[in-house]
């Protein structure tokens, strides 16, 4: 064909395509409206201005669903015997609302001793703050003002899982019945990992008793792979008619310590459980907060890993995305959720739960108690709440004081920076 064919057409190409840069130019030719726009403007926008509009919800963090913060209360009803670390109570499973009444299950250690480490530790004296540990529940009429009822969960007799601690407990229900998912210490906890594999216990009613299965429900992986040396947090949901039983595992510990969540499912409380081949499949997260939310799951990524203090969510349970950011977020966070075992086609959200608090006591003199307390939020579709929606949280400066103040060997260091500047 003869070259000379081309020239017009090429001309023509050339020319639209000059033309639809000099439109996309154009349309660049006044300043970005002072009216932050609903909707994505169609317009050239930076990088920073498309993940807005792209990866959330909404232009503003008031008005996305997926954002809120959280506010504290002071639970009625615990002792800790003046917060001298002899007394801890930590990791409340998810709250649940049974005969006029909201419960909670909860690590509790009463030893008698504070913790000492591993190389210090013995039958009486805890390696770490959930060692020597039984789950204990509590019932309330408000949310605020709890009753401690006592034992659900005892540590096992040798050599049943869970022998010297049963602690990190979560709660299922499931055609009639309680199923109670924990970590059952066989071996005192170490630094390189906490060999307690899932085991589960069964009752009638949430008052118990409670039957022990006696069998890990939910394995360590191979010594090579991701979760070979701890499984913990169990977390279970019901969705799409199947338990997914969420869980966070430490690895590459030799290294530098990686926390990452995985999933496992079931067609029955007592298994087999089926690792997701996505595993792990939320790259962030200390404790496992999860609820169903629209047509999928949601999840808190509670501190640790490049996406910490985010709000994520999946359809499917397994691929999440960050939905919003945000500050102050529940450590261990049970969250009230009234549809977690109903298998609902589209989830409501949450609105409060209980936590815990790590640093509750006189931590220089030896002690430290780990306390429950109350959350509050905005993460549902039938509440709406404006207070919950602001951002910027402000603190007292003792605040920062206490918790990022410099070492004695960094203050130095700095100095001797400041002197080799002036120089």
């Amino acid at each position: 064909m003869n070259r000379t064919f081309f020239l017009p057409i090429l001309s023509v190409a050339s020319s639209l395509l000059l033309l639809s840069g000099c439109q996309k130019e154009a349309a660049n030719e006044d300043g970005f409206p002072f009216v932050l726009p609903a909707e994505k403007p169609e317009r050239q926008l930076s990088e920073a201005l498309h993940r807005n509009y792209d990866n959330f919800e909404a232009a503003r963090p008031e008005d996305n669903e997926f954002y809120s913060l959280f506010k504290y209360t002071e639970l009625e009803g615990f002792d800790y015997n003046n917060f001298d670390g002899t007394i801890t109570r930590r990791d409340p499973s998810k709250v649940i609302f049974h005969n006029g009444k909201y419960y909670v299950y909860y690590t509790h250690r009463d030893t008698g001793h504070v913790v000492r480490g591993p190389a210090r530790a013995t039958d009486v004296i805890p390696a770490r703050d959930w060692d020597l540990s039984e789950i204990w529940y509590a019932t309330s009429e408000d949310g605020f003002k709890w009753e401690e009822q006592g034992v659900a969960i005892p540590r096992a007799e040798k050599p049943n899982p869970g022998w010297r601690s049963v602690s990190t407990a979560d709660i299922l229900e499931w055609e009639g019945k309680y199923y109670m998912y924990y970590q059952a210490f066989s071996i005192q906890p170490v630094a390189e990992g906490d060999y307690c594999p899932v085991a589960v216990s069964v009752a009638d009613s949430p008052d118990g008793p409670w039957t022990p299965i006696n069998q890990v429900v939910i394995p360590n992986g191979a010594e090579d792979e991701w979760d070979g040396y701890s499984i913990h947090d169990p977390y279970p949901l019901v969705f799409n008619g199947k338990i997914y039983l969420y869980y966070k595992s430490d690895f590459d510990v030799k290294e530098r310590r990686v926390r990452m969540q995985g999933l496992a499912i079931a067609d029955n409380p007592l298994g087999p459980f089926e690792k997701h081949p996505l595993n792990p499949v939320l790259n962030s997260g200390h404790e496992t907060t999860l609820f169903p939310f629209r047509e999928g799951i949601a999840a808190l990524q509670i501190r640790d890993g490049n996406e910490h203090y985010t709000v994520q969510y999946s359809e499917d349970g397994v691929n999440f995305e960050v939905k919003a950011i945000t500050e102050l977020m529940p450590f261990a966070a049970g969250p009230f959720i009234p549809d977690a075992f109903t298998d609902t086609d589209y989830g409501r959200g949450i609105t409060w739960g209980i936590s815990h608090n790590i640093k509750a006591g006189n931590i220089n003199g030896g002690g430290r108690a780990t306390v429950l307390m109350r959350f509050d939020c905005d993460l549902s579709l039938d509440h709406h709440d404006p207070l919950m929606k602001k951002h910027n949280t402000y603190l007292k400066p003792e605040v920062y004081y206490s918790q990022v103040g410099l070492t004695k060997a960094q203050r130095e260091a700095a100095a001797e920076s400041a002197k080799a500047y002036k120089k």
